[in-house]
């Protein structure tokens, strides 16, 4: 399923800068206060990625690869292309029917298990403890690896505790660098920890610039649990490829609204985890550490927040 360039009869990329703007090896890194953001920087030297501690001492990059209805060959050649221009986290879902070609497009990318952060999510209708054990060595098998770094209960319904006690388990047999949730409100994410025995290290959620989710951030930034945005461009609705406020910021810096939206993510502390099949868009979006939003920027980015969610159907 080759992914379409065009959303809603609107060019993805209305601002998209060649040549030299694709030298992702050539990245400049700024200094970030990150301690705004209850994040801190790390550099691997593997990758020109930043990445940021999770609670239990894992670093996690801060800008990954999403395959959400990536299926086939498409996915396949995706993720090797993403892998070859920079990118090590790779996130994916049960529910996404193509963990057998991200484990495949992982393979045929050439780099070492050791240098890659992969995601995968357990879908609700696995959820309890003996079915969520299951599920995840069905994970496990499709992707041909021996561990994931991050397992995610996709959805806060179902056997939940029943799940997370799964989950805490794998985790502690060393099957599970990371065990986390998505999609989980503040109540939610309150009961589970009145259980916990091990603190949740992610949050995945909605987050974009017309949803900018100001106390869902605030709330995980205090439980120290890390904000991961889905679908950070909020797959073009409300015209966000052409917005015309994006469009006045990243014309300063000559870059795209896309990466204006990630720069803006990145500088929050929130993880973000963009999908596309085509590699020049690949690399424009890990072209966003050569410059800094200001504060007049993010005060304007601010005004676009419209404070609910872009995907009613999804709820």
């Amino acid at each position: 399923m080759k992914e379409k360039t065009r959303i809603n009869g609107i060019e993805r990329r209305v601002f998209l800068q060649r040549g030299g703007l694709f030298a992702a090896s050539a990245l400049i890194l700024p200094t970030i206060n990150y301690g705004l953001f209850g994040a801190s920087e790390h550099l691997d030297s593997e990758s020109t990625v930043p990445t940021v501690m999770l609670n239990n001492g894992l670093y996690m990059p801060m800008i990954g690869f999403g395959t959400h209805s990536l299926k086939g060959d498409t996915c396949v050649r995706s993720v090797a292309e993403a892998i070859s221009v920079g990118f090590r986290l790779i996130d994916t879902a049960t529910v996404y029917g193509n963990e057998e070609y991200v484990g495949e497009g992982i393979k045929q990318s050439g780099i070492s298990r050791e240098e890659l952060f992969i995601t995968s999510k357990l879908w609700v209708s696995d959820s309890g403890y003996e079915t969520t054990k299951l599920a995840f060595e069905t994970s496990l098998m499709k992707l041909g690896l021996d561990y994931l770094d991050l397992y995610l209960i996709h959805r806060p319904r179902g056997d939940v505790k029943g799940t997370w006690k799964a989950m805490e388990d794998l985790y502690k047999e060393g099957k599970i660098k990371a065990i986390g949730l998505s999609n989980f409100e503040p109540a939610q994410l309150d009961e589970l920890l009145a259980y916990a025995t091990v603190k949740p290290t992610v949050n995945q959620i909605e987050t974009h610039v017309f949803f900018q989710q100001q106390k869902a951030h605030a709330y995980l930034r205090q439980k120290k649990i890390q904000m991961e945005a889905w679908s950070p461009f909020a797959a073009g609705r409300n015209g966000m490829f052409t917005n015309p406020t994006l469009a006045a910021i990243g014309k300063k810096y000559k870059k795209s609204n896309a990466q204006v939206c990630l720069r803006w993510h990145y500088q929050r502390g929130v993880i973000a985890i963009p999908r596309s099949s085509q590699k020049a868009h690949m690399i424009e979006n890990l072209d966003i550490f050569d410059f800094e939003l200001n504060e007049a920027d993010l005060q304007k980015i601010a005004t676009l927040d419209l404070d609910r969610t872009q995907f009613p159907e999804w709820t």
